[in-house]
């Protein structure tokens, strides 16, 4: 670190670290902290991280030590760090590791090095009947069956498991990747699968993989289904995912497209890699009914399950997940934040974070856009300020939200963009239906047939459309290159996924001078401001900064 007095960061009694905004060690401070904290808020002058048992068993699942972590805070902090906070980091990471599973003479077995370890938990209710037998004070038998349920129960008692117990080979797939002059593994992609990967040992072949919007992670799982060279069932977001997936295969590998079937509610092909949704495997005619679909993961010795955006994992398919450790599991995301609180499920389940790259790296790499973001304060008119001002505390969000002003300052930013590619995002169907009617343009929402949604994703991309609107179904997997501009015009409260997502439908790179530009359009002084600060949080992790506008009042009636 440079020569400074005065240091950026103050570490509290409560795992939480303070990091000032305007010290000149901001930015150093921040990526050295990053691997092993969550940012908490993000005001203007002070930033609040949290160092959780999740974020510091995740750095110490990529190799890092207890040691090193503790050293990069007495380096960035002003004070002392409190001795207990010390001690804690150092039991917290230990205890990753400290009880693993593995096969053993044919059985699924539990150990740890420590024989207390055990003997502590087998005092636990939970763990004791889920034990068949005790092989020695060091390892117990655990029923093949309830691998992941273990893994699960000891994670919530403050023990992650490192499983090395290996799994079934799927049945046998031959293919590999066309590289050519114009299309070849980029050196991030092929680091990303060599991790996960493992040389083929029984440490690889579960975790996820943290790669930003735009970074290929669709690669990134071609080329681990190449490695395995198994049977391969990949679950994403929606239909349109699908389909890209499909074709990525088909015009990436030397499989054919009979070999690479789509189930969904169109067509219901099983192929030795078949593509399938979420929404698919989950749905069912009412509550009371099993999932039809969830057979899915039977329906051929898969070898390998890709979970594309796994952030989005529904619970179903947890439980499901739950059941077949004995498979190779990999999760893709741009953010392991999840808004339920079951980030430590994808962790026992699918696997510990095997790689990540941060997204300003591949910024300054040039192989995503420079993203500048900016929050547009926008106020609301009389008529709106007053029913917000009488309405309860459910419905402020929404008036707020809808602000009808926000159109006059969308018309300004497309104005200053009238050359490029515009995306006009937002939360209420409504709102965007008014806002597309108003403006002129096309808008695709949950209700346009799918041949219309890809009709006008085709036109956009050819350049015949310069301004979409679109709902929440384009969150997610829906490549459309040339965006260069978003206008978030409203948003799922705090939803901080929500916002990286739509950020990154517009880092692809640009020819030129290879920049996307973010607007976020918040009514000044209302509960949409501060969930906007919520929604903001992952993405200033990552090292962004929102630049603040304020707009002009409402000079006409509205």
């Amino acid at each position: 670190m440079n020569n400074i007095t005065t240091k950026p960061l103050i570490v509290q009694g409560d795992r939480t670290l303070l990091l000032e905004v305007n010290h000149p060690g901001y930015n150093e401070a921040r990526h050295a902290i990053s691997p092993f904290t969550e940012l908490v808020k993000s005001p203007e002058y002070i930033h609040t991280y949290r160092m959780s048992s999740l974020s510091l068993w995740n750095a110490a699942s990529l190799g890092w030590k207890a040691e090193k972590v503790v050293s990069i805070l007495r380096e960035y902090s002003q004070y002392a760090i409190p001795v207990h906070i010390e001690k804690e980091i150092i039991s917290t990471m230990e205890r990753f590791g400290k009880l693993e599973l593995a096969r053993q003479d044919g059985e699924l077995v539990l150990r740890a090095e420590d024989g207390q370890v055990i003997e502590q938990l087998l005092s636990y209710p939970s763990i004791a009947q889920l034990v068949t037998r005790c092989i020695d004070s060091h390892s117990v038998v655990i029923p093949q069956g309830i691998r992941g349920m273990i893994k699960q129960t000891l994670m919530k008692l403050g023990y992650p498991v490192r499983d090395v117990a290996g799994y079934t080979d799927g049945e046998e797939l031959k293919l590999s990747l066309y590289e050519t002059p114009n299309f070849s593994l980029r050196t991030y992609q092929k680091e990303a699968v060599d991790a996960f990967y493992d040389k083929g040992s029984v440490s690889g072949g579960n975790g996820i993989i943290v790669l930003p919007c735009g970074a290929g992670k669709t690669i990134v799982g071609i080329e681990t289904m190449v490695r395995f060279g198994m049977a391969t069932l990949i679950l994403t977001s929606n239909t349109t995912s699908v389909k890209q997936w499909r074709e990525e295969i088909i015009s990436k590998t030397t499989l054919t497209g009979d070999q690479v079937g789509i189930y969904t509610g169109e067509a219901k092909e099983v192929g030795p890699v078949t593509v399938s949704t979420y929404q698919m495997i989950t749905h069912r005619s009412n509550a009371d009914v099993p999932f039809p679909h969830l057979s899915l993961f039977h329906e051929r010795n898969w070898g390998l399950i890709i979970y594309d955006e796994v952030h989005l994992l529904p619970a179903p398919v947890f439980r499901m997940t739950a059941d077949i450790q004995a498979k190779r599991r990999l999760g893709l995301t741009a953010t392991l934040v999840r808004e339920d609180g079951r980030a430590e499920d994808v962790f026992s389940l699918i696997g510990p974070k095997k790689y990540e790259l941060p997204w300003r790296m591949l910024e300054q790499q040039g192989w995503i856009a420079t993203a500048e973001c900016t929050e547009i304060r926008v106020p609301m008119p009389e008529k709106v300020q007053r029913l917000y001002i009488e309405s309860g505390e459910r419905q402020k969000f929404r008036i707020a939200s809808e602000n009808p002003a926000k159109t006059d300052v969308v018309r300004k930013v497309l104005t200053d963009h009238s050359d490029e590619q515009v995306l006009i995002i937002g939360q209420y169907v409504a709102q965007l239906e008014a806002i597309a009617q108003e403006l002129k343009v096309p808008v695709i929402t949950g209700i346009t047939p799918h041949d219309e949604r890809e009709k006008l994703y085709r036109m956009f991309r050819s350049k015949e459309l310069k301004v979409l609107v679109v709902s929440r179904v384009a969150n997610f997997a829906v490549d459309l290159p040339d965006a260069a501009v978003a206008i978030q015009i409203s948003g799922t409260f705090g939803s901080r996924q929500e916002e990286a997502q739509r950020l990154g439908r517009i880092l692809r790179p640009k020819k030129g001078e290879n920049i996307a530009r973010f607007y976020s359009l918040v009514s000044s002084d209302s509960k949409e401001e501060q969930y906007a600060l919520k929604r903001q949080r992952f993405l200033v992790e990552q090292g962004y900064r929102y630049h603040l506008q304020i707009a002009e009042k409402p000079s006409r009636k509205i």
